[in-house]
């Protein structure tokens, strides 16, 4: 990507007699020239740079829309068949095969099993098939200055986006990504790019979009720098008698259970776990009435990557089917 580097102050271009195209695009003036001048004070950017690129962006009703209506909100039986397919676990597997050494190296060196790691790029972007097809600039203004219940979390998505483009020296103009400004095969929104992203290949640089080293590694890191913890449990099926269970079910993505306490409400599972292992029950709905897992810790740590229950689920079955399919061929 050729570089367009934002820097320097430029004093006493922060205040311009017409509005500029950008303006009139996002939202209020004051907010955007409220951005405009934190950028420049905080950042050193240069004022009139920063007007002249915002002014490319592209204001899109689409990636509204989109953020209106998110796949997470589907019941359980009509999201899984999303991500748990045959096609899908088959591409899994081979992805695995292809990468096996690195999947390996990695997994060592961080703690994370390598499906879990095959998992999330196969379920954020099919193995790295669809990164998505908005420009990361267009989403990330649109959603800062034209969508105020989230205006708040995307500005800053927005700087940390600037901000990248500087350290990572890319044109911000140029990537491509969801509809919420995520980015590469993993799919990092701006601020996890830069806090978590890992040079897996050792060449200086955090490249999301090409090197299956940076990618697996810094889905690695998001892990451990998230607490996933080595060996232990993730998620298992249950059963649950009585009505004791009801009390156990919040909306809650943290365990706030132990495992006793769900094994004395009357949940049952076919694995061995502490007494006092973090634990919860998870209600999902299907097509002829519900379903029930025990969820642990890791579980918790899957959904700090997308903080959704049914991501997580889909998460765990899409890496089981791909390393049961793998160990069976």
């Amino acid at each position: 990507m050729r570089s367009l580097l934002l820097t320097g102050v430029v004093a006493g271009l922060l205040g311009y007699a017409v509005a500029s195209p950008a303006q009139g695009k996002f939202g209020e003036t004051s907010e955007l020239d409220g951005f405009i001048r934190s950028m420049v004070s905080q950042h050193d950017f240069d004022a009139g740079e920063l007007r002249q690129l915002l002014a490319q962006a592209e204001s899109r009703q689409d990636i509204i829309d989109a953020m209106n209506n998110p796949a997470e909100r589907l019941p359980w039986h009509r999201y899984r068949p999303i991500f748990l397919t045959s096609e899908r676990i088959k591409q899994g597997v081979a992805f695995w095969n292809e990468h096996a050494a690195l999947l390996e190296r990695i997994s060592r060196d961080y703690g994370v099993p390598p499906e879990i790691l095959v998992a999330i790029v196969g379920v954020e972007t099919y193995y790295g098939r669809y990164k998505g097809r908005h420009r990361v600039l267009d989403a990330l203004t649109t959603l800062a200055f034209n969508y105020p219940p989230r205006a708040a979390f995307f500005r800053s998505e927005l700087e940390h986006y600037l901000l990248l483009a500087r350290e990572e020296r890319f044109d911000p103009l140029e990537p491509t990504g969801s509809y919420a400004g995520a980015m590469g095969m993993p799919q990092f929104i701006p601020s996890s790019y830069r806090n978590y992203a890992a040079d897996g290949d050792g060449d200086g640089r955090r490249d999301l979009y090409n090197s299956k080293a940076d990618i697996l590694a810094s889905v690695a890191n998001y892990f451990r720098r998230h607490g996933w913890r080595q060996g232990d449990l993730i998620a298992a099926p249950a059963q649950v008698r009585g009505d004791g269970w009801r009390g156990l079910v919040d909306t809650s993505l943290k365990p706030t259970h132990t495992f006793a306490e769900l094994a004395a409400a009357g949940v049952t599972t076919d694995i061995a776990a502490a007494d006092d292992a973090p634990a919860r029950l998870l209600v999902l709905d299907t097509a002829g009435g519900s379903e029930y897992w025990a969820t642990f810790h890791n579980f918790y740590v899957i959904t700090r990557y997308n903080h959704s229950p049914l991501y997580a689920m889909a998460v765990f079955q899409l890496a089981q089917a791909v390393k049961d399919r793998r160990q069976a061929s």
